[in-house]
This record gives C-alpha cells, sequence and structure tokens, in this order.
C-alpha cells in the first residue's frame, strides 16, 4: 500500500474513532458509575461487533450499498437504542450501588453496532473510493477492518478511563446528578445527530 494511501486512511480512521460518539460516551457514562475493569466486557462487545459488521460489509459491499432504505431504518432503531441508553445514564443520579444504572455486557456491546446505521456507512465509506489504494477484493477490505480495530478498541478503552476520571472529580450525590445528566444529555445529541441529514 502506497504512504499516501495509507495516510489517508488514517486521516479517516483515527478521528472517527477517538472523538465523540455513541461507542465512546457509552463507555465514558459506564465507566464513571461502574469504573474501568467492569466496563471492559462493554468495550469487548464493541469490538467484537464492530469487527464482525465490518466484515460483513467487506464481503458484500455491493449488495449493501443498494439497500438505502435498510440503512435509514436501522439508523432510526440506532437512535432510539441510544436515546433509551441516554434516559437509563441520565436518570442515575447517585453512585451508590442500588441507584447505578445496570452493567452493560457483551451482549449490548454487539448489539449496539448492529443497529448503529452510521457505523455500516462508516465501513461501506472506508471500502470505497479514495481508500482504494488499500487494494480491492475482501482481502484488501478486511485489511481495513483490522486496522480500524487497532485504533478502535484503544480509543473505546481511552473513554472508559476518562469516565472513572470524572467520577473522582464528582464524588457527591448532586455532582454525581449533573455528570449524570451531562453524559445522559450528550449521548442523547449524538442520538438526534445520527437522524439528521448530512
Amino acid at each position: 500500500m502506497a504512504s499516501t494511501g495509507l495516510i489517508a486512511v488514517l486521516v479517516f480512521i483515527i478521528p472517527m474513532c477517538f472523538t465523540p460518539g455513541p461507542n465512546n460516551l457509552l463507555c465514558a457514562a459506564h465507566g464513571s458509575q461502574h469504573g474501568f475493569r467492569k466496563t471492559i466486557p462493554l468495550t469487548l462487545g464493541m469490538a467484537i461487533g464492530w469487527t464482525t459488521l465490518g466484515m460483513f460489509v467487506a464481503a458484500f459491499t455491493s449488495f449493501i450499498e443498494e439497500y438505502n432504505t435498510f440503512f435509514d431504518l436501522l439508523t432510526y432503531v440506532g437512535a432510539l437504542y441510544i436515546t433509551y441508553l441516554a434516559y437509563k445514564i441520565a436518570s442515575s443520579s447517585h453512585l451508590k450501588e442500588e441507584t447505578k444504572t445496570e452493567l452493560l455486557g457483551i451482549k449490548t456491546g454487539i448489539f449496539l453496532q448492529v443497529v448503529n446505521g452510521k457505523a455500516w456507512i462508516h465501513f461501506l465509506v472506508l471500502m470505497s473510493m479514495p481508500f482504494t489504494a488499500f487494494g480491492s477484493g475482501f482481502l484488501a477490505n478486511a485489511g481495513l477492518v483490522i486496522l480500524n480495530l487497532f485504533f478502535g478498541y484503544p480509543a473505546v478503552l481511552t473513554w472508559s478511563y476518562f469516565g472513572t476520571v470524572l467520577r473522582v472529580f464528582f464524588k457527591s450525590p448532586e455532582k454525581v446528578m449533573w455528570l449524570n445528566y451531562g453524559l445522559g444529555v450528550s449521548l442523547f445529541a449524538v442520538a438526534v445527530w445520527i437522524i439528521l441529514p448530512h
């Protein structure tokens, strides 16, 4: 792969992985309530779901591009699911065990990727022009998926740890309430952004 092609791919992948989005904000919120270690299963589910989705798109890119209605449906379902998660986070006002949101695990991480219409679009864009310098065919696309995982998983881990840092600074019940509101509203804003035309 030409160095200019690799740079173009990385310029696309790295900001997409590390900027706020459903995965990153959910990891921050979960990390702030349950800690870094208990957020790892959620991040593993995200990695599994993201990679599986990427491989599926890699295998059926041409076929998938013909079904825009399917993506529209996924976008709305995903936005509703993210809104539900945002509500659960925002309505949890304390860090006491009985008032925390439920622990989210591997299944939630996987399911979030399946209904995330923007994740589908991410891979379709990644596997189309101008990124064809990586090559063509399934193996080239699979290489893009692995490269994406190489940056994507550290991103969700980073945001999970960031959530635990926030927890240190928001210890009082009132501050915890505002932290959860802030994270919940931020996640809801992502849900709204997802359904807006771009």
